[in-house]
C-alpha cells in the first residue's frame, strides 16, 4: 500500500513531537515531584516543629506530661497527621491513632529510623511501611526537653495523601502536554499538506510529461528550492518536447528514405531474427506476412545468405559484398552488401542491402548477343563481297558471263549491308528516343495499299492472294505515316517470305474501344510456340539460314514493337506449326 507524502510527513514530525512531549513530561513530572517532596518535607518540618512547641508547652503547664494519648490526640486533630509520641528508650507514650487501653500493647519504636535519628541529629525522616496501622507512611521526628521530660515527637502522614498531592500537577501537565500534541497534530498535518501538494502537482505532471502529454505545466511560482523544482521540470518538459519533435523528424525522413528506396533493406540483430525489412526486400520476395521476429533464414531461404549471416554475426567478417542468385519466388541476380552493427566489442547485429542487377545482367547478355549477332551478321555479306571480288581480281572478270554474276551477287551483298545498317541505325534511333514520332490522322488503308504495292513484284512471283478487309472508318488512326508504313511493310514482307507459293495473306481491322487493332495473317509455315516468347527479340529467328537466304537482317519485328510501342499500342502474334501465323498491334483511332 502507497503512502502518501504528507502523511508520511504528518507521521514523522508528530513522532518528533510525542518524543519531545514525552521527554518534557518526564522532565516536568520529575522536577514537580522533587520540587513536592521538598515543600512537603518544608511544611512538615514547619508542622513537626510547631507539635514540638505543643509538647514543650504542655509539659512546662502540667509541670510534666499528664496525659500522652490526650495530648497526641489534640495534636492531630490540629495538624491533621498522625502524632506520635515516644520517650528516650523508645516507648511509646501516646498516639493519636492508638487508644490509651492499647497503647502498652504497641512495639519498641527505638529502632525506627526517624526515631534513632532524631534523638541522635536532632531530626528523623523516613518512608515505610507501618504495621501498626497497615499503611505506607511518611515520618517527620525530632526530640522534645522540658522540665526534665525528654522524648520524641513524631508526625506520620499516609503516602497516598502524599501521591495524590503529587498526581494533580501530573494530571495537569499530562493534559496540557495531551492539548499540545493535538494542536501540532493539526498544524503538523496543515503544513504537511502545504509542502506536499506542489509536490503531488508537480509528480502528476511529470507522469503526464512520460505518457507524452507535454500541455501540463507547474503551476508552483514560489522562489524557493520547490520553485527551482517546478521551472526545472518545465524547461524539461519543453526539453523533452523539443528533442522528440526533432527525433520523430528524423524518423519520418528515414522510414520515408528506407520505404521509398529501390533497394531492398534488411536488418536483423545478433540472433538473427529480422528487426526490419523494407517494402521493396518485401517485393522483390513476395513476403505478405510480417516477417518482423522471424528468423532471415526462414523468411528468405537461401544458402549463400545463410552463410554471409554467419560470417558477419560471428564477427568473420565487418563488410561483405557478394552476389547471389535466387530461384524463388522468381529468378533474380541480386547483389547483397552486408556491414556489421558494432557500437562496442560485441557484435549486436548486421544490415543487409539488395540490389537488383537481374537487369544489369540481362542487358549485359543482350549486349554481348547483340555484338556477337552484328559481327556474324556483317561477316557473311562482307566475307561473300570480299570473296567474289578477289576471284574477279584473280582473273575471273575476263569471263563476262562469270563477271555479270559476281558482280550481281556483289550487288546483292552490298544491299543486305545497306539493309542492315540502316535497320540498325533505325533501332538505335528508336531505343535511344531520338526517333521522333508525329502522330496524325491519317487512313491506315493508303499506307497499307503503298506497302502491297512495293511487294507487288513478289506477290506476284509466289501467286500469293492478298485480301485487304478495312471497312470505311475504322482504319482512321492517329500515327506518324512514315513509321506506320514501315511497320506494314516489315510485317508484310514476313508474311509473304513464310508463306508458300499459292497461300494468301490478309488484313484485317477492327475497332477495341480508343484503339483499332490490326491483324495481318498468313498461311505460311507458322512459328513454333517456344519461339514465340522471344519472337520480337533482335537478331532473333526461327530459321536461321533460311532467314539469311532471303535477305532477312533480324531486326525487322523488333523495330516493329518498338514503333508500335511508341504510338501507346501493343503488338502480340498467334501461330500454329504449318498452318499460318497472325501478327496483331493496336494504334490509337482518329
Amino acid at each position: 500500500m502507497r503512502i502518501k507524502l504528507h502523511w508520511k510527513l504528518t507521521a514523522f514530525l508528530c513522532s518528533a513531537v510525542i518524543v519531545s512531549l514525552a521527554l518534557g513530561y518526564f522532565y516536568l513530572t520529575g522536577h514537580l515531584k522533587t520540587f513536592l517532596d521538598q515543600d512537603l518535607q518544608n511544611d512538615l518540618r514547619r508542622e513537626v516543629a510547631l507539635a514540638r512547641e505543643l509538647v514543650e508547652t504542655d509539659i512546662q503547664a502540667h509541670a510534666g506530661m499528664s496525659a500522652p494519648g490526650a495530648l497526641a490526640h489534640r495534636m492531630s486533630m490540629a495538624v491533621g497527621m498522625r502524632v506520635t509520641l515516644v520517650d528516650t528508650r523508645g516507648v511509646v507514650l501516646g498516639d493519636s491513632e492508638v487508644s490509651d487501653a492499647n497503647i502498652h500493647a504497641v512495639e519498641n519504636h527505638a529502632g525506627r529510623p526517624e526515631i534513632r535519628d532524631a534523638v541522635k541529629v536532632g531530626f528523623g525522616v523516613s518512608r515505610r511501611y507501618s504495621s501498626t496501622i497497615r499503611k505506607d507512611l511518611l515520618y517527620m521526628a525530632v526530640p522534645f526537653d522540658s522540665w526534665g521530660v525528654k522524648g520524641v515527637v513524631r508526625l506520620a502522614m499516609p503516602l497516598s495523601d502524599v501521591e495524590l498531592l503529587e498526581a494533580g500537577p501530573e494530571k495537569i501537565v499530562g493534559f496540557a502536554l495531551l492539548l499540545a500534541f493535538l494542536l501540532s497534530l493539526g498544524f503538523t498535518y496543515l503544513i504537511a499538506r502545504v509542502v506536499s501538494k506542489p509536490l503531488e502537482e508537480m509528480a502528476s505532471v511529470s507522469r503526464a510529461i512520460a505518457s507524452g502529454d507535454f500541455s501540463r505545466k507547474p503551476s508552483v511560482r514560489s522562489d524557493d528550492e520547490v520553485g527551482d523544482l517546478a521551472r526545472a521540470i518545465t524547461h524539461m518538459s519543453d526539453e523533452i518536447r523539443s528533442k522528440i519533435t526533432d527525433i520523430e523528424q528524423e524518423k519520418a525522413r528515414l522510414d520515408a528514405v528506407i520505404t521509398h528506396m529501390f533497394e531492398g533493406i534488411m536488418l536483423v540483430n545478433d540472433k538473427g531474427l529480422v528487426m526490419l525489412m523494407n517494402p521493396a526486400l518485401r517485393k522483390m520476395f513476395l513476403i505478405d506476412a510480417s516477417p518482423e521476429g522471424r528468423h532471415a533464414i526462414d523468411v528468405v531461404r537461401n544458402t549463400a545468405l545463410t552463410g554471409i549471416l554467419e560470417r558477419l554475426l560471428q564477427g568473420k567478417d565487418r563488410v561483405i559484398s557478394q552476389e547471389i542468385s535466387f530461384l524463388l519466388p522468381e529468378e533474380k541476380d541480386l547483389k547483397v552488401n552486408g556491414v556489421v552493427i558494432r557500437p562496442s566489442q560485441k557484435v549486436e547485429g548486421a544490415v543487409l542491402v539488395f540490389h537488383d542487377v537481374s537487369e544489369l545482367r540481362r542487358l549485359e547478355k543482350v549486349r554481348q548477343d547483340f555484338v556477337a549477332n552484328v559481327s556474324h551478321e556483317l561477316r557473311t555479306p562482307v566475307a561473300s563481297i570480299k570473296g567474289y571480288a578477289e576471284t574477279l581480281l584473280g582473273g575471273a572478270m575476263e569471263d563476262p558471263a562469270a563477271l555479270k554474276e559476281f558482280l550481281g551477287i556483289i550487288h546483292e551483298n552490298s544491299d543486305r549491308l545497306v539493309n542492315l545498317i540502316n535497320d540498325l541505325l533505325d533501332l538505335a534511333r528508336i531505343e535511344s528516343g531520338r526517333m521522333k514520332v508525329v502522330p496524325a490522322r491519317l487512313d491506315a488503308c493508303i499506307v497499307l495499299q503503298r506497302s502491297l504495292a512495293i511487294l507487288e513484284k513478289a506477290v506476284t512471283e509466289k501467286k500469293l492472294a492478298v485480301n485487304v478487309a478495312l471497312k470505311e472508318g475504322v482504319s482512321r488512326v492517329m500515327a506518324d505515316e512514315a513509321r506506320l508504313a514501315q511497320v506494314f511493310l516489315n510485317l508484310l514482307d514476313n508474311a509473304v517470305k513464310y508463306t508458300p507459293d499459292g497461300g494468301r495473306v490478309n488484313v484485317a481491322a477492327v475497332a477495341q474501344g480508343r484503339f483499332i487493332r490490326f491483324d495481318i495473317t498468313d498461311t505460311g509455315i507458322g512459328i513454333p510456340p517456344e519461339d514465340l516468347s522471344r519472337i520480337f527479340e533482335r537478331f532473333y529467328r526461327v530459321d536461321k539460314g533460311r532467314s539469311r537466304d532471303q535477305g532477312g537482317t533480324g531486326l525487322g519485328l523488333s523495330i516493329v514493337k518498338h514503333i508500335v510501342h511508341a504510338h501507346g499500342g501493343e503488338v502480340w502474334v498467334s501461330s500454329v506449326v504449318g498452318q499460318g501465323t497472325t501478327f496483331s498491334f493496336t494504334l490509337p483511332a482518329a
